[in-house]
């Protein structure tokens, strides 16, 4: 785990580099710094169409989640996790974009409708807790979750889904 100062610098560097790529693509690229819940830069076109986009930016091989009831409920059977229904996107056309960061420059950009991203991460939930027989092995009551790079491999510079949510 990085600090505090070095987690948000990862974080602002994802931003910029998304809203950059965006640019570069013929879009207007609102930057947000994390005062708007849900959502990071609004991305809009010459015809006034936009749509709310994410930033998660890691230097890792994985992104990580505090709390999985963002994406769905959780019940407790004792020390068991049963999951619930999942949740409904906090902001219509939600698109989460994943920026790998490289030392080298050669970062990765992964581009998924918030949506998509909620069926993964509980789909991934569901399956590490069945090889656990429910219960999280170091701490049960963990609500942690994570997604990891060569899960989003499909979605990899899919900079056509942002356009595709544009409304």
């Amino acid at each position: 785990m990085g600090t505090g100062r070095s987690n948000k610098l990862v974080g602002q560097t994802g931003e910029y580099l998304v809203a950059a790529e965006l640019s570069r693509r013929g879009l207007i690229a609102t930057t947000f710094t994390g005062n708007v819940p849900h959502y990071d830069i609004i991305a809009s076109d010459e015809t006034g169409r936009h749509v709310s986009v994410q930033v998660k930016a890691s230097r890792g091989a994985s992104w990580q989640f505090g709390d999985i009831r963002q994406f769905c409920d959780i019940a407790f059977d004792g020390k068991r996790q049963v999951v619930g229904k999942p949740r409904s996107c906090p902001v219509r056309r939600l698109i989460v974009t994943f920026v790998k960061i490289e030392e080298d420059g050669q970062d990765r950009f992964y581009i998924l409708t918030w949506q998509r991203l909620r069926d993964l991460l509980i789909k991934g939930h569901i399956a590490f807790l069945q090889r656990h027989d429910g219960v999280r092995p170091q701490r049960w009551d963990s609500l942690h979750s994570a997604i990891a790079e060569k899960t989003l491999r499909p979605y990899r510079d899919k900079w056509d889904t942002i356009e595709k949510n544009m409304k």
